[in-house]
């Protein structure tokens, strides 16, 4: 999270920034578009395990002209060895150790598909550990990089709005090549948990069931709470504590409404508006929040309201955990999830499973 509020001050730190209007444009400019890929992306180190698995990848052309990156897995013995750290020179940081191996047998007849979605500033590849651990549960997975990400074409972004199309028209796409096989679910972190769920809201999609992990409630609302955050972050060099000391008496609450508002006109789409328990509430599939309650970067509160949206929501809270841990910690939600896309029907409560 240093990382990130480093590359934020960055960012910001550009021509015309010394001015009240200049600094709502700069920061109106980095909610347009992910200002590049996150420094907690390793995709070097992604690429080197793809490069051991058997895959298959590609691209398909959404209505909008899109073309989605996609890569699959197939069900399958993986030995996978997982582990997740915080390392020592950052305790707001994550890491992970992974091991596997190819699969020795042919892949098993898929017992499902489940589409994993990816967070702002990531891509598909960052959700690997999921795509080896839902495939080893017997499901075949497919990531997809969302539009402005990886190896997706670029489009104005819809803060989940208009990439639930991209990922529709994808999914339609698949079915027609046959890569969709057997029932259909969708997992997705932070915006690409708010990406599931407006997805899911479309019957298109045919989903069955859903899990959205942190996922934001609304859009202009996460921003007002992650840019004070990421800027309230200690450590890092003398440069980046000074940059962000400054920072933080400049961008105040005027600023960030403006840069909201401004960065909506650009994209033709109010970010106040980007409502997603709205979508929640419409949406047939059988669906399941996480959220970790020491989150700061998207706030317990939006999982909350979410789960305030559908009468018998079912919700999860994990203890302890924030917006960079909570992904990782496969040790205490992949049995759930696993669980949660086995269930004959589905289940009354969050935990109903287990």
């Amino acid at each position: 999270m240093l990382r990130l509020a480093a590359l934020l001050a960055a960012c910001l730190l550009v021509a015309g920034f010394s001015s009240w209007p200049g600094m709502a444009n700069s920061l109106a400019s980095k909610l347009v578009a992910p200002p590049g890929a996150s420094p907690l992306l390793q995709t070097d180190r992604v690429e080197a395990a793809f490069a051991r698995l058997p895959n298959r990848s590609g691209h398909v052309t959404t209505s909008e002209g899109v073309s989605m990156f996609w890569r699959a897995l197939d069900p399958g013995d993986y030995g996978m060895d997982y582990a997740w750290t915080r390392p020592a020179d950052d305790p707001h940081g994550v890491d992970f150790s992974l091991d596997f191996h190819a699969p020795s047998a042919p892949s098993a007849t898929p017992r499902g598909t489940v589409v994993l979605l990816h967070g702002w500033m990531m891509d598909g590849g960052s959700l690997l550990p999921w795509s080896i651990a839902l495939a080893e549960a017997g499901y075949r997975t497919i990531t997809l990089d969302l539009r402005n990400h990886g190896r997706s074409g670029h489009a104005p972004s819809g803060y989940g709005t208009r990439e639930a199309g991209d990922v529709v028209d994808a999914v339609a796409a698949l079915r027609e090549q046959g890569e969709i096989a057997g029932p259909l679910h969708v997992f997705g972190v932070s915006y690409g948990a708010a990406t599931a769920l407006f997805a899911a809201a479309d019957p298109r999609l045919q989903a069955e069931r859903v899990v959205a992990l942190e996922s934001f409630d609304n859009a202009g609302a996460a921003i007002r709470d992650m840019v004070p955050h990421m800027l309230d972050e200690d450590g890092g060099s003398w440069h980046a504590q000074l940059t962000r000391r400054w920072l933080r008496w400049r961008i105040d609450a005027s600023v960030l409404d403006a840069a909201i508002v401004r960065a909506g006109d650009t994209l033709s789409l109010p970010l106040d508006g980007v409502d997603v328990g709205a979508a929640l509430a419409q949406a047939p599939a059988c669906v399941l929040l996480v959220h970790g309650d020491a989150d700061r970067h998207v706030p317990v509160e939006h999982g909350r309201a979410l789960a305030a949206a559908v009468p018998g929501a079912r919700y999860l809270e994990l203890a302890g955990e924030d917006h960079l841990s909570l992904p990782m910690r496969l040790d205490r939600l992949a049995p759930t999830v696993v669980d949660w896309f086995n269930a004959p029907a589905c289940p009354q409560t969050a935990l109903a499973a287990r």
